[in-house]
């Protein structure tokens, strides 16, 4: 039997590519499924070296790069590798998981609106973040939860957060639609929590607590690295073999099953990957807003597809943070947190994507 899926009214044509195989597999290629990717990489390697290269002690782009091979002198690795490098590794991966996690939840939900902000994930993971840094005076962080600190509360708060909308959402199955409006009211009642909280914390600790949820690159050192760059060797892997899965779920439940997808594991499989990718992103630098939002949107317009590719969205996610976090700190009269860039970029964007469709849905 074969099934034979009708184009959703707002997705464009695609031209087929070419196909390649490996070994039993195969998968149709376009120039621009490669071409966008490859581009984005460079620019990213680019603005990364001119991030690390600005500071107090100025170095050049060259003298950077040759730096991160093993060329550069004594004084020179010290500030690089130890100083800088940090800040800007952290904002990479952080970067690929929020937008890899955004073209996931984007491609399951068929809906440019989900994503972890707008599903409560990264509120969630901020309430924790606010009941650590409160409950603990603000002092003391890594006193909370055995040593781990503050970015395991954040964990903690994310984790907690992704399962409620898991089970609040679970009917025989994932809705796109009620994932949706349930994240909404998850959204809701953590901004709630965290509202609360602030109220009856010390002033000191309020404001600790804003910092951090703001969401912020500065003081970044490889112990923030270690931890996301192994969760994410497990988690972007999956997530990029899961392409497959994706592309069947974007028709719709009943597509999906004609065309032989086992609905229920696979939609609990790209729930849970997002879950992870956004919990591990926020612990290492705080609700970075709406990069997950931006960038998969961003990607599926540049590469001409049907759907967020998940790649070119992780890189463009990644250069997101990086040029913002750049543009704050050398660009601005006043050094911010990358979160307020990112903010500002992304909600005009959301009021876009909701007037257009307010639009649509009066023709």
């Amino acid at each position: 039997m074969s099934v034979t899926a009708s184009p959703r009214p707002d997705q464009r044509p695609v031209r087929s590519g070419r196909t390649v195989r490996i070994g039993p597999g195969s998968a149709s290629l376009r120039w621009r499924d490669v071409a966008v990717p490859v581009v984005t990489l460079a620019a990213l390697v680019l603005v990364s070296a001119v991030s690390m290269g600005r500071g107090d002690f100025p170095i050049g782009v060259g003298d950077v790069l040759r730096t991160l091979v093993g060329l550069g002198d004594g004084p020179q690795e010290f500030i690089v590798l130890e100083l800088r490098a940090p800040r800007v590794v952290v904002g990479v991966l952080v970067g690929l998981a929020l937008g890899v996690a955004g073209a996931l939840f984007q491609t399951f939900a068929r809906n440019p609106l989900a994503s972890p902000d707008t599903l409560g994930l990264t509120t969630g993971a901020s309430a924790g973040a606010v009941a650590a840094i409160v409950l603990t005076g603000g002092t003391s962080p890594g006193a909370v939860l055995g040593g781990l600190g503050i970015p395991a509360a954040a964990l903690v708060g994310a984790l907690l957060a992704g399962l409620l909308l898991f089970l609040l959402t679970w009917r025989a199955g994932i809705d796109g639609f009620r994932l949706v409006l349930v994240g909404i009211a998850l959204w809701s009642v953590g901004n709630a929590l965290i509202d609360w909280l602030l109220t009856n914390a010390e002033i000191y600790d309020a404001a600790s607590a804003y910092v951090w949820i703001t969401g912020s690159l500065n003081a970044r050192t490889w112990d923030h690295a270690v931890p996301l760059a192994t969760a994410l060797a497990v988690l972007l892997p999956l997530s990029l073999a899961a392409s497959r899965t994706l592309g069947a779920l974007q028709f719709g439940d009943n597509t999906a099953r004609g065309l032989g997808v086992r609905l229920a594991g696979a939609q609990t499989a790209v729930v849970l990957l997002a879950v992870g990718l956004v919990a591990f992103a926020v612990s290492g630098a705080g609700p970075i807003a709406f990069v997950a939002l931006i960038v998969p949107q961003i990607a599926v317009r540049l590469t001409g597809g049907s759907r967020p590719p998940l790649l070119a969205s992780g890189l463009m996610g990644a250069l997101l943070v990086v040029g913002s976090d750049l543009v704050t700190r050398t660009v601005l009269p006043e050094a911010l947190p990358v979160g307020i860039l990112t903010a500002a970029i992304g909600a005009p964007y959301l009021l876009w994507l909701l007037v257009r469709g307010r639009r649509r849905s009066t023709l």
